[in-house]
């Protein structure tokens, strides 16, 4: 299986002790987010985990361990933007501290298996376009060598994040307007050495150098595990995300980062009280199990193509 750590929230900032802890004891619990009571438990032993995709905004508090996961394989999807605290409230500087994170990180893993994530984009009075035009120019210098891909994304509106983007003045640009931007994004990547793809995004931007990405991808995957799987696409995501099926281990409303554009936190309420519930020894992360809750094991194998097929192009 392929393993998301998390869409949800962000493990590797505020988390990273819990899943080293459940990658020890080779497994972990995760609660239905449509049926409180239900819960999965998740075998995580290396025979049939194939790959971890980590997504974070601040690896700091996994660097020191990752040796810990020597028997796995896995990559980093790094979220790195020019926003400052009024709308990425609690991350770290982003010069002193995030930029030169990423650069270790890429140093102890390689290039290829961290991907930038400039997303997603929002438009306000602030954040113009030429705002985040000489934003991503300044980390993608900083960033040269260390990363292969960007990735972006243009905010979508949800009812958990529209009251933010309301107070902060969000506006749209036209087609022609977003794909004058998008060229100059692909431009500037390119003269760093990087692609840049966008996620989940209807627009088509290929004509800009910009295609469309799969997060949880399957080529790169296979590059990293050195071995073709069979997987199918994520049904439970949109129809726009290309990305392959894994198993979410993370929880909503557990992120402390406080992005305003965050749709993965409806109540800053709920934030508090479910982090106040977090304990690292726990199968379940932030909670534990109650009286009604009923644990399923959920059957979980290795995507793996293990037989040897003959192509056609090997034959003379």
């Amino acid at each position: 299986m392929i393993v998301s750590a998390s869409r949800r929230t962000d493990i590797p900032t505020f988390y990273s002790e819990w899943f080293y802890n459940r990658i020890k004891e080779g497994f972990l619990y995760v609660r239905n987010p449509m049926n409180a009571h239900q819960i999965s438990r998740i075998d995580l032993s290396p025979d049939v985990v194939d790959c971890i995709v980590f997504w974070t905004k601040n690896p700091i508090p996994m660097l020191p361990r990752l040796d810990e996961l020597a028997a796995y394989k896995y990559y980093f999807q790094f979220t790195l933007t020019g926003y400052g605290r009024d709308m990425e409230a609690n991350l770290p500087d982003k010069k002193e501290k995030l930029i030169p994170a990423f650069k270790q990180l890429a140093e102890k893993i390689g290039k290829k298996r961290i991907i930038w994530r400039y997303d997603p984009i929002v438009f306000t009075k602030k954040y113009s376009p030429e705002y985040h035009i000489k934003a991503f120019t300044q980390i993608a210098e900083a960033l040269d060598g260390c990363t292969e891909k960007c990735v972006i994304s243009f905010v979508d509106i949800y009812a958990k994040n529209k009251k933010n983007m309301e107070a902060v003045d969000r506006y749209e640009m036209s087609h022609g307007e977003l794909e004058t931007f998008a060229k100059t994004i692909a431009d500037i990547a390119r003269s760093h050495g990087m692609v840049v793809a966008t996620c989940a995004e209807i627009i088509d931007l290929e004509k800009c150098g910009i295609e469309h990405n799969c997060c949880i991808d399957k080529k790169l995957i296979e590059e990293i595990i050195g071995c073709d799987i069979k997987v199918s696409n994520d049904k439970v995501q949109r129809p726009e995300c290309g990305c392959m099926e894994s198993v979410e281990i993370g929880s909503y409303n557990t992120c402390l980062n406080g992005c305003r554009y965050c749709y993965a936190n409806y109540s800053e309420a709920a934030v508090k009280a479910n982090c106040a519930c977090y304990d690292p020894k726990s199968p379940l992360l932030c909670g534990t199990v109650g009286e009604l809750d009923k644990i399923t094991e959920r059957k979980v194998k290795s995507l793996k193509e293990t037989q040897m097929s003959l192509r056609f192009d090997d034959v003379d």
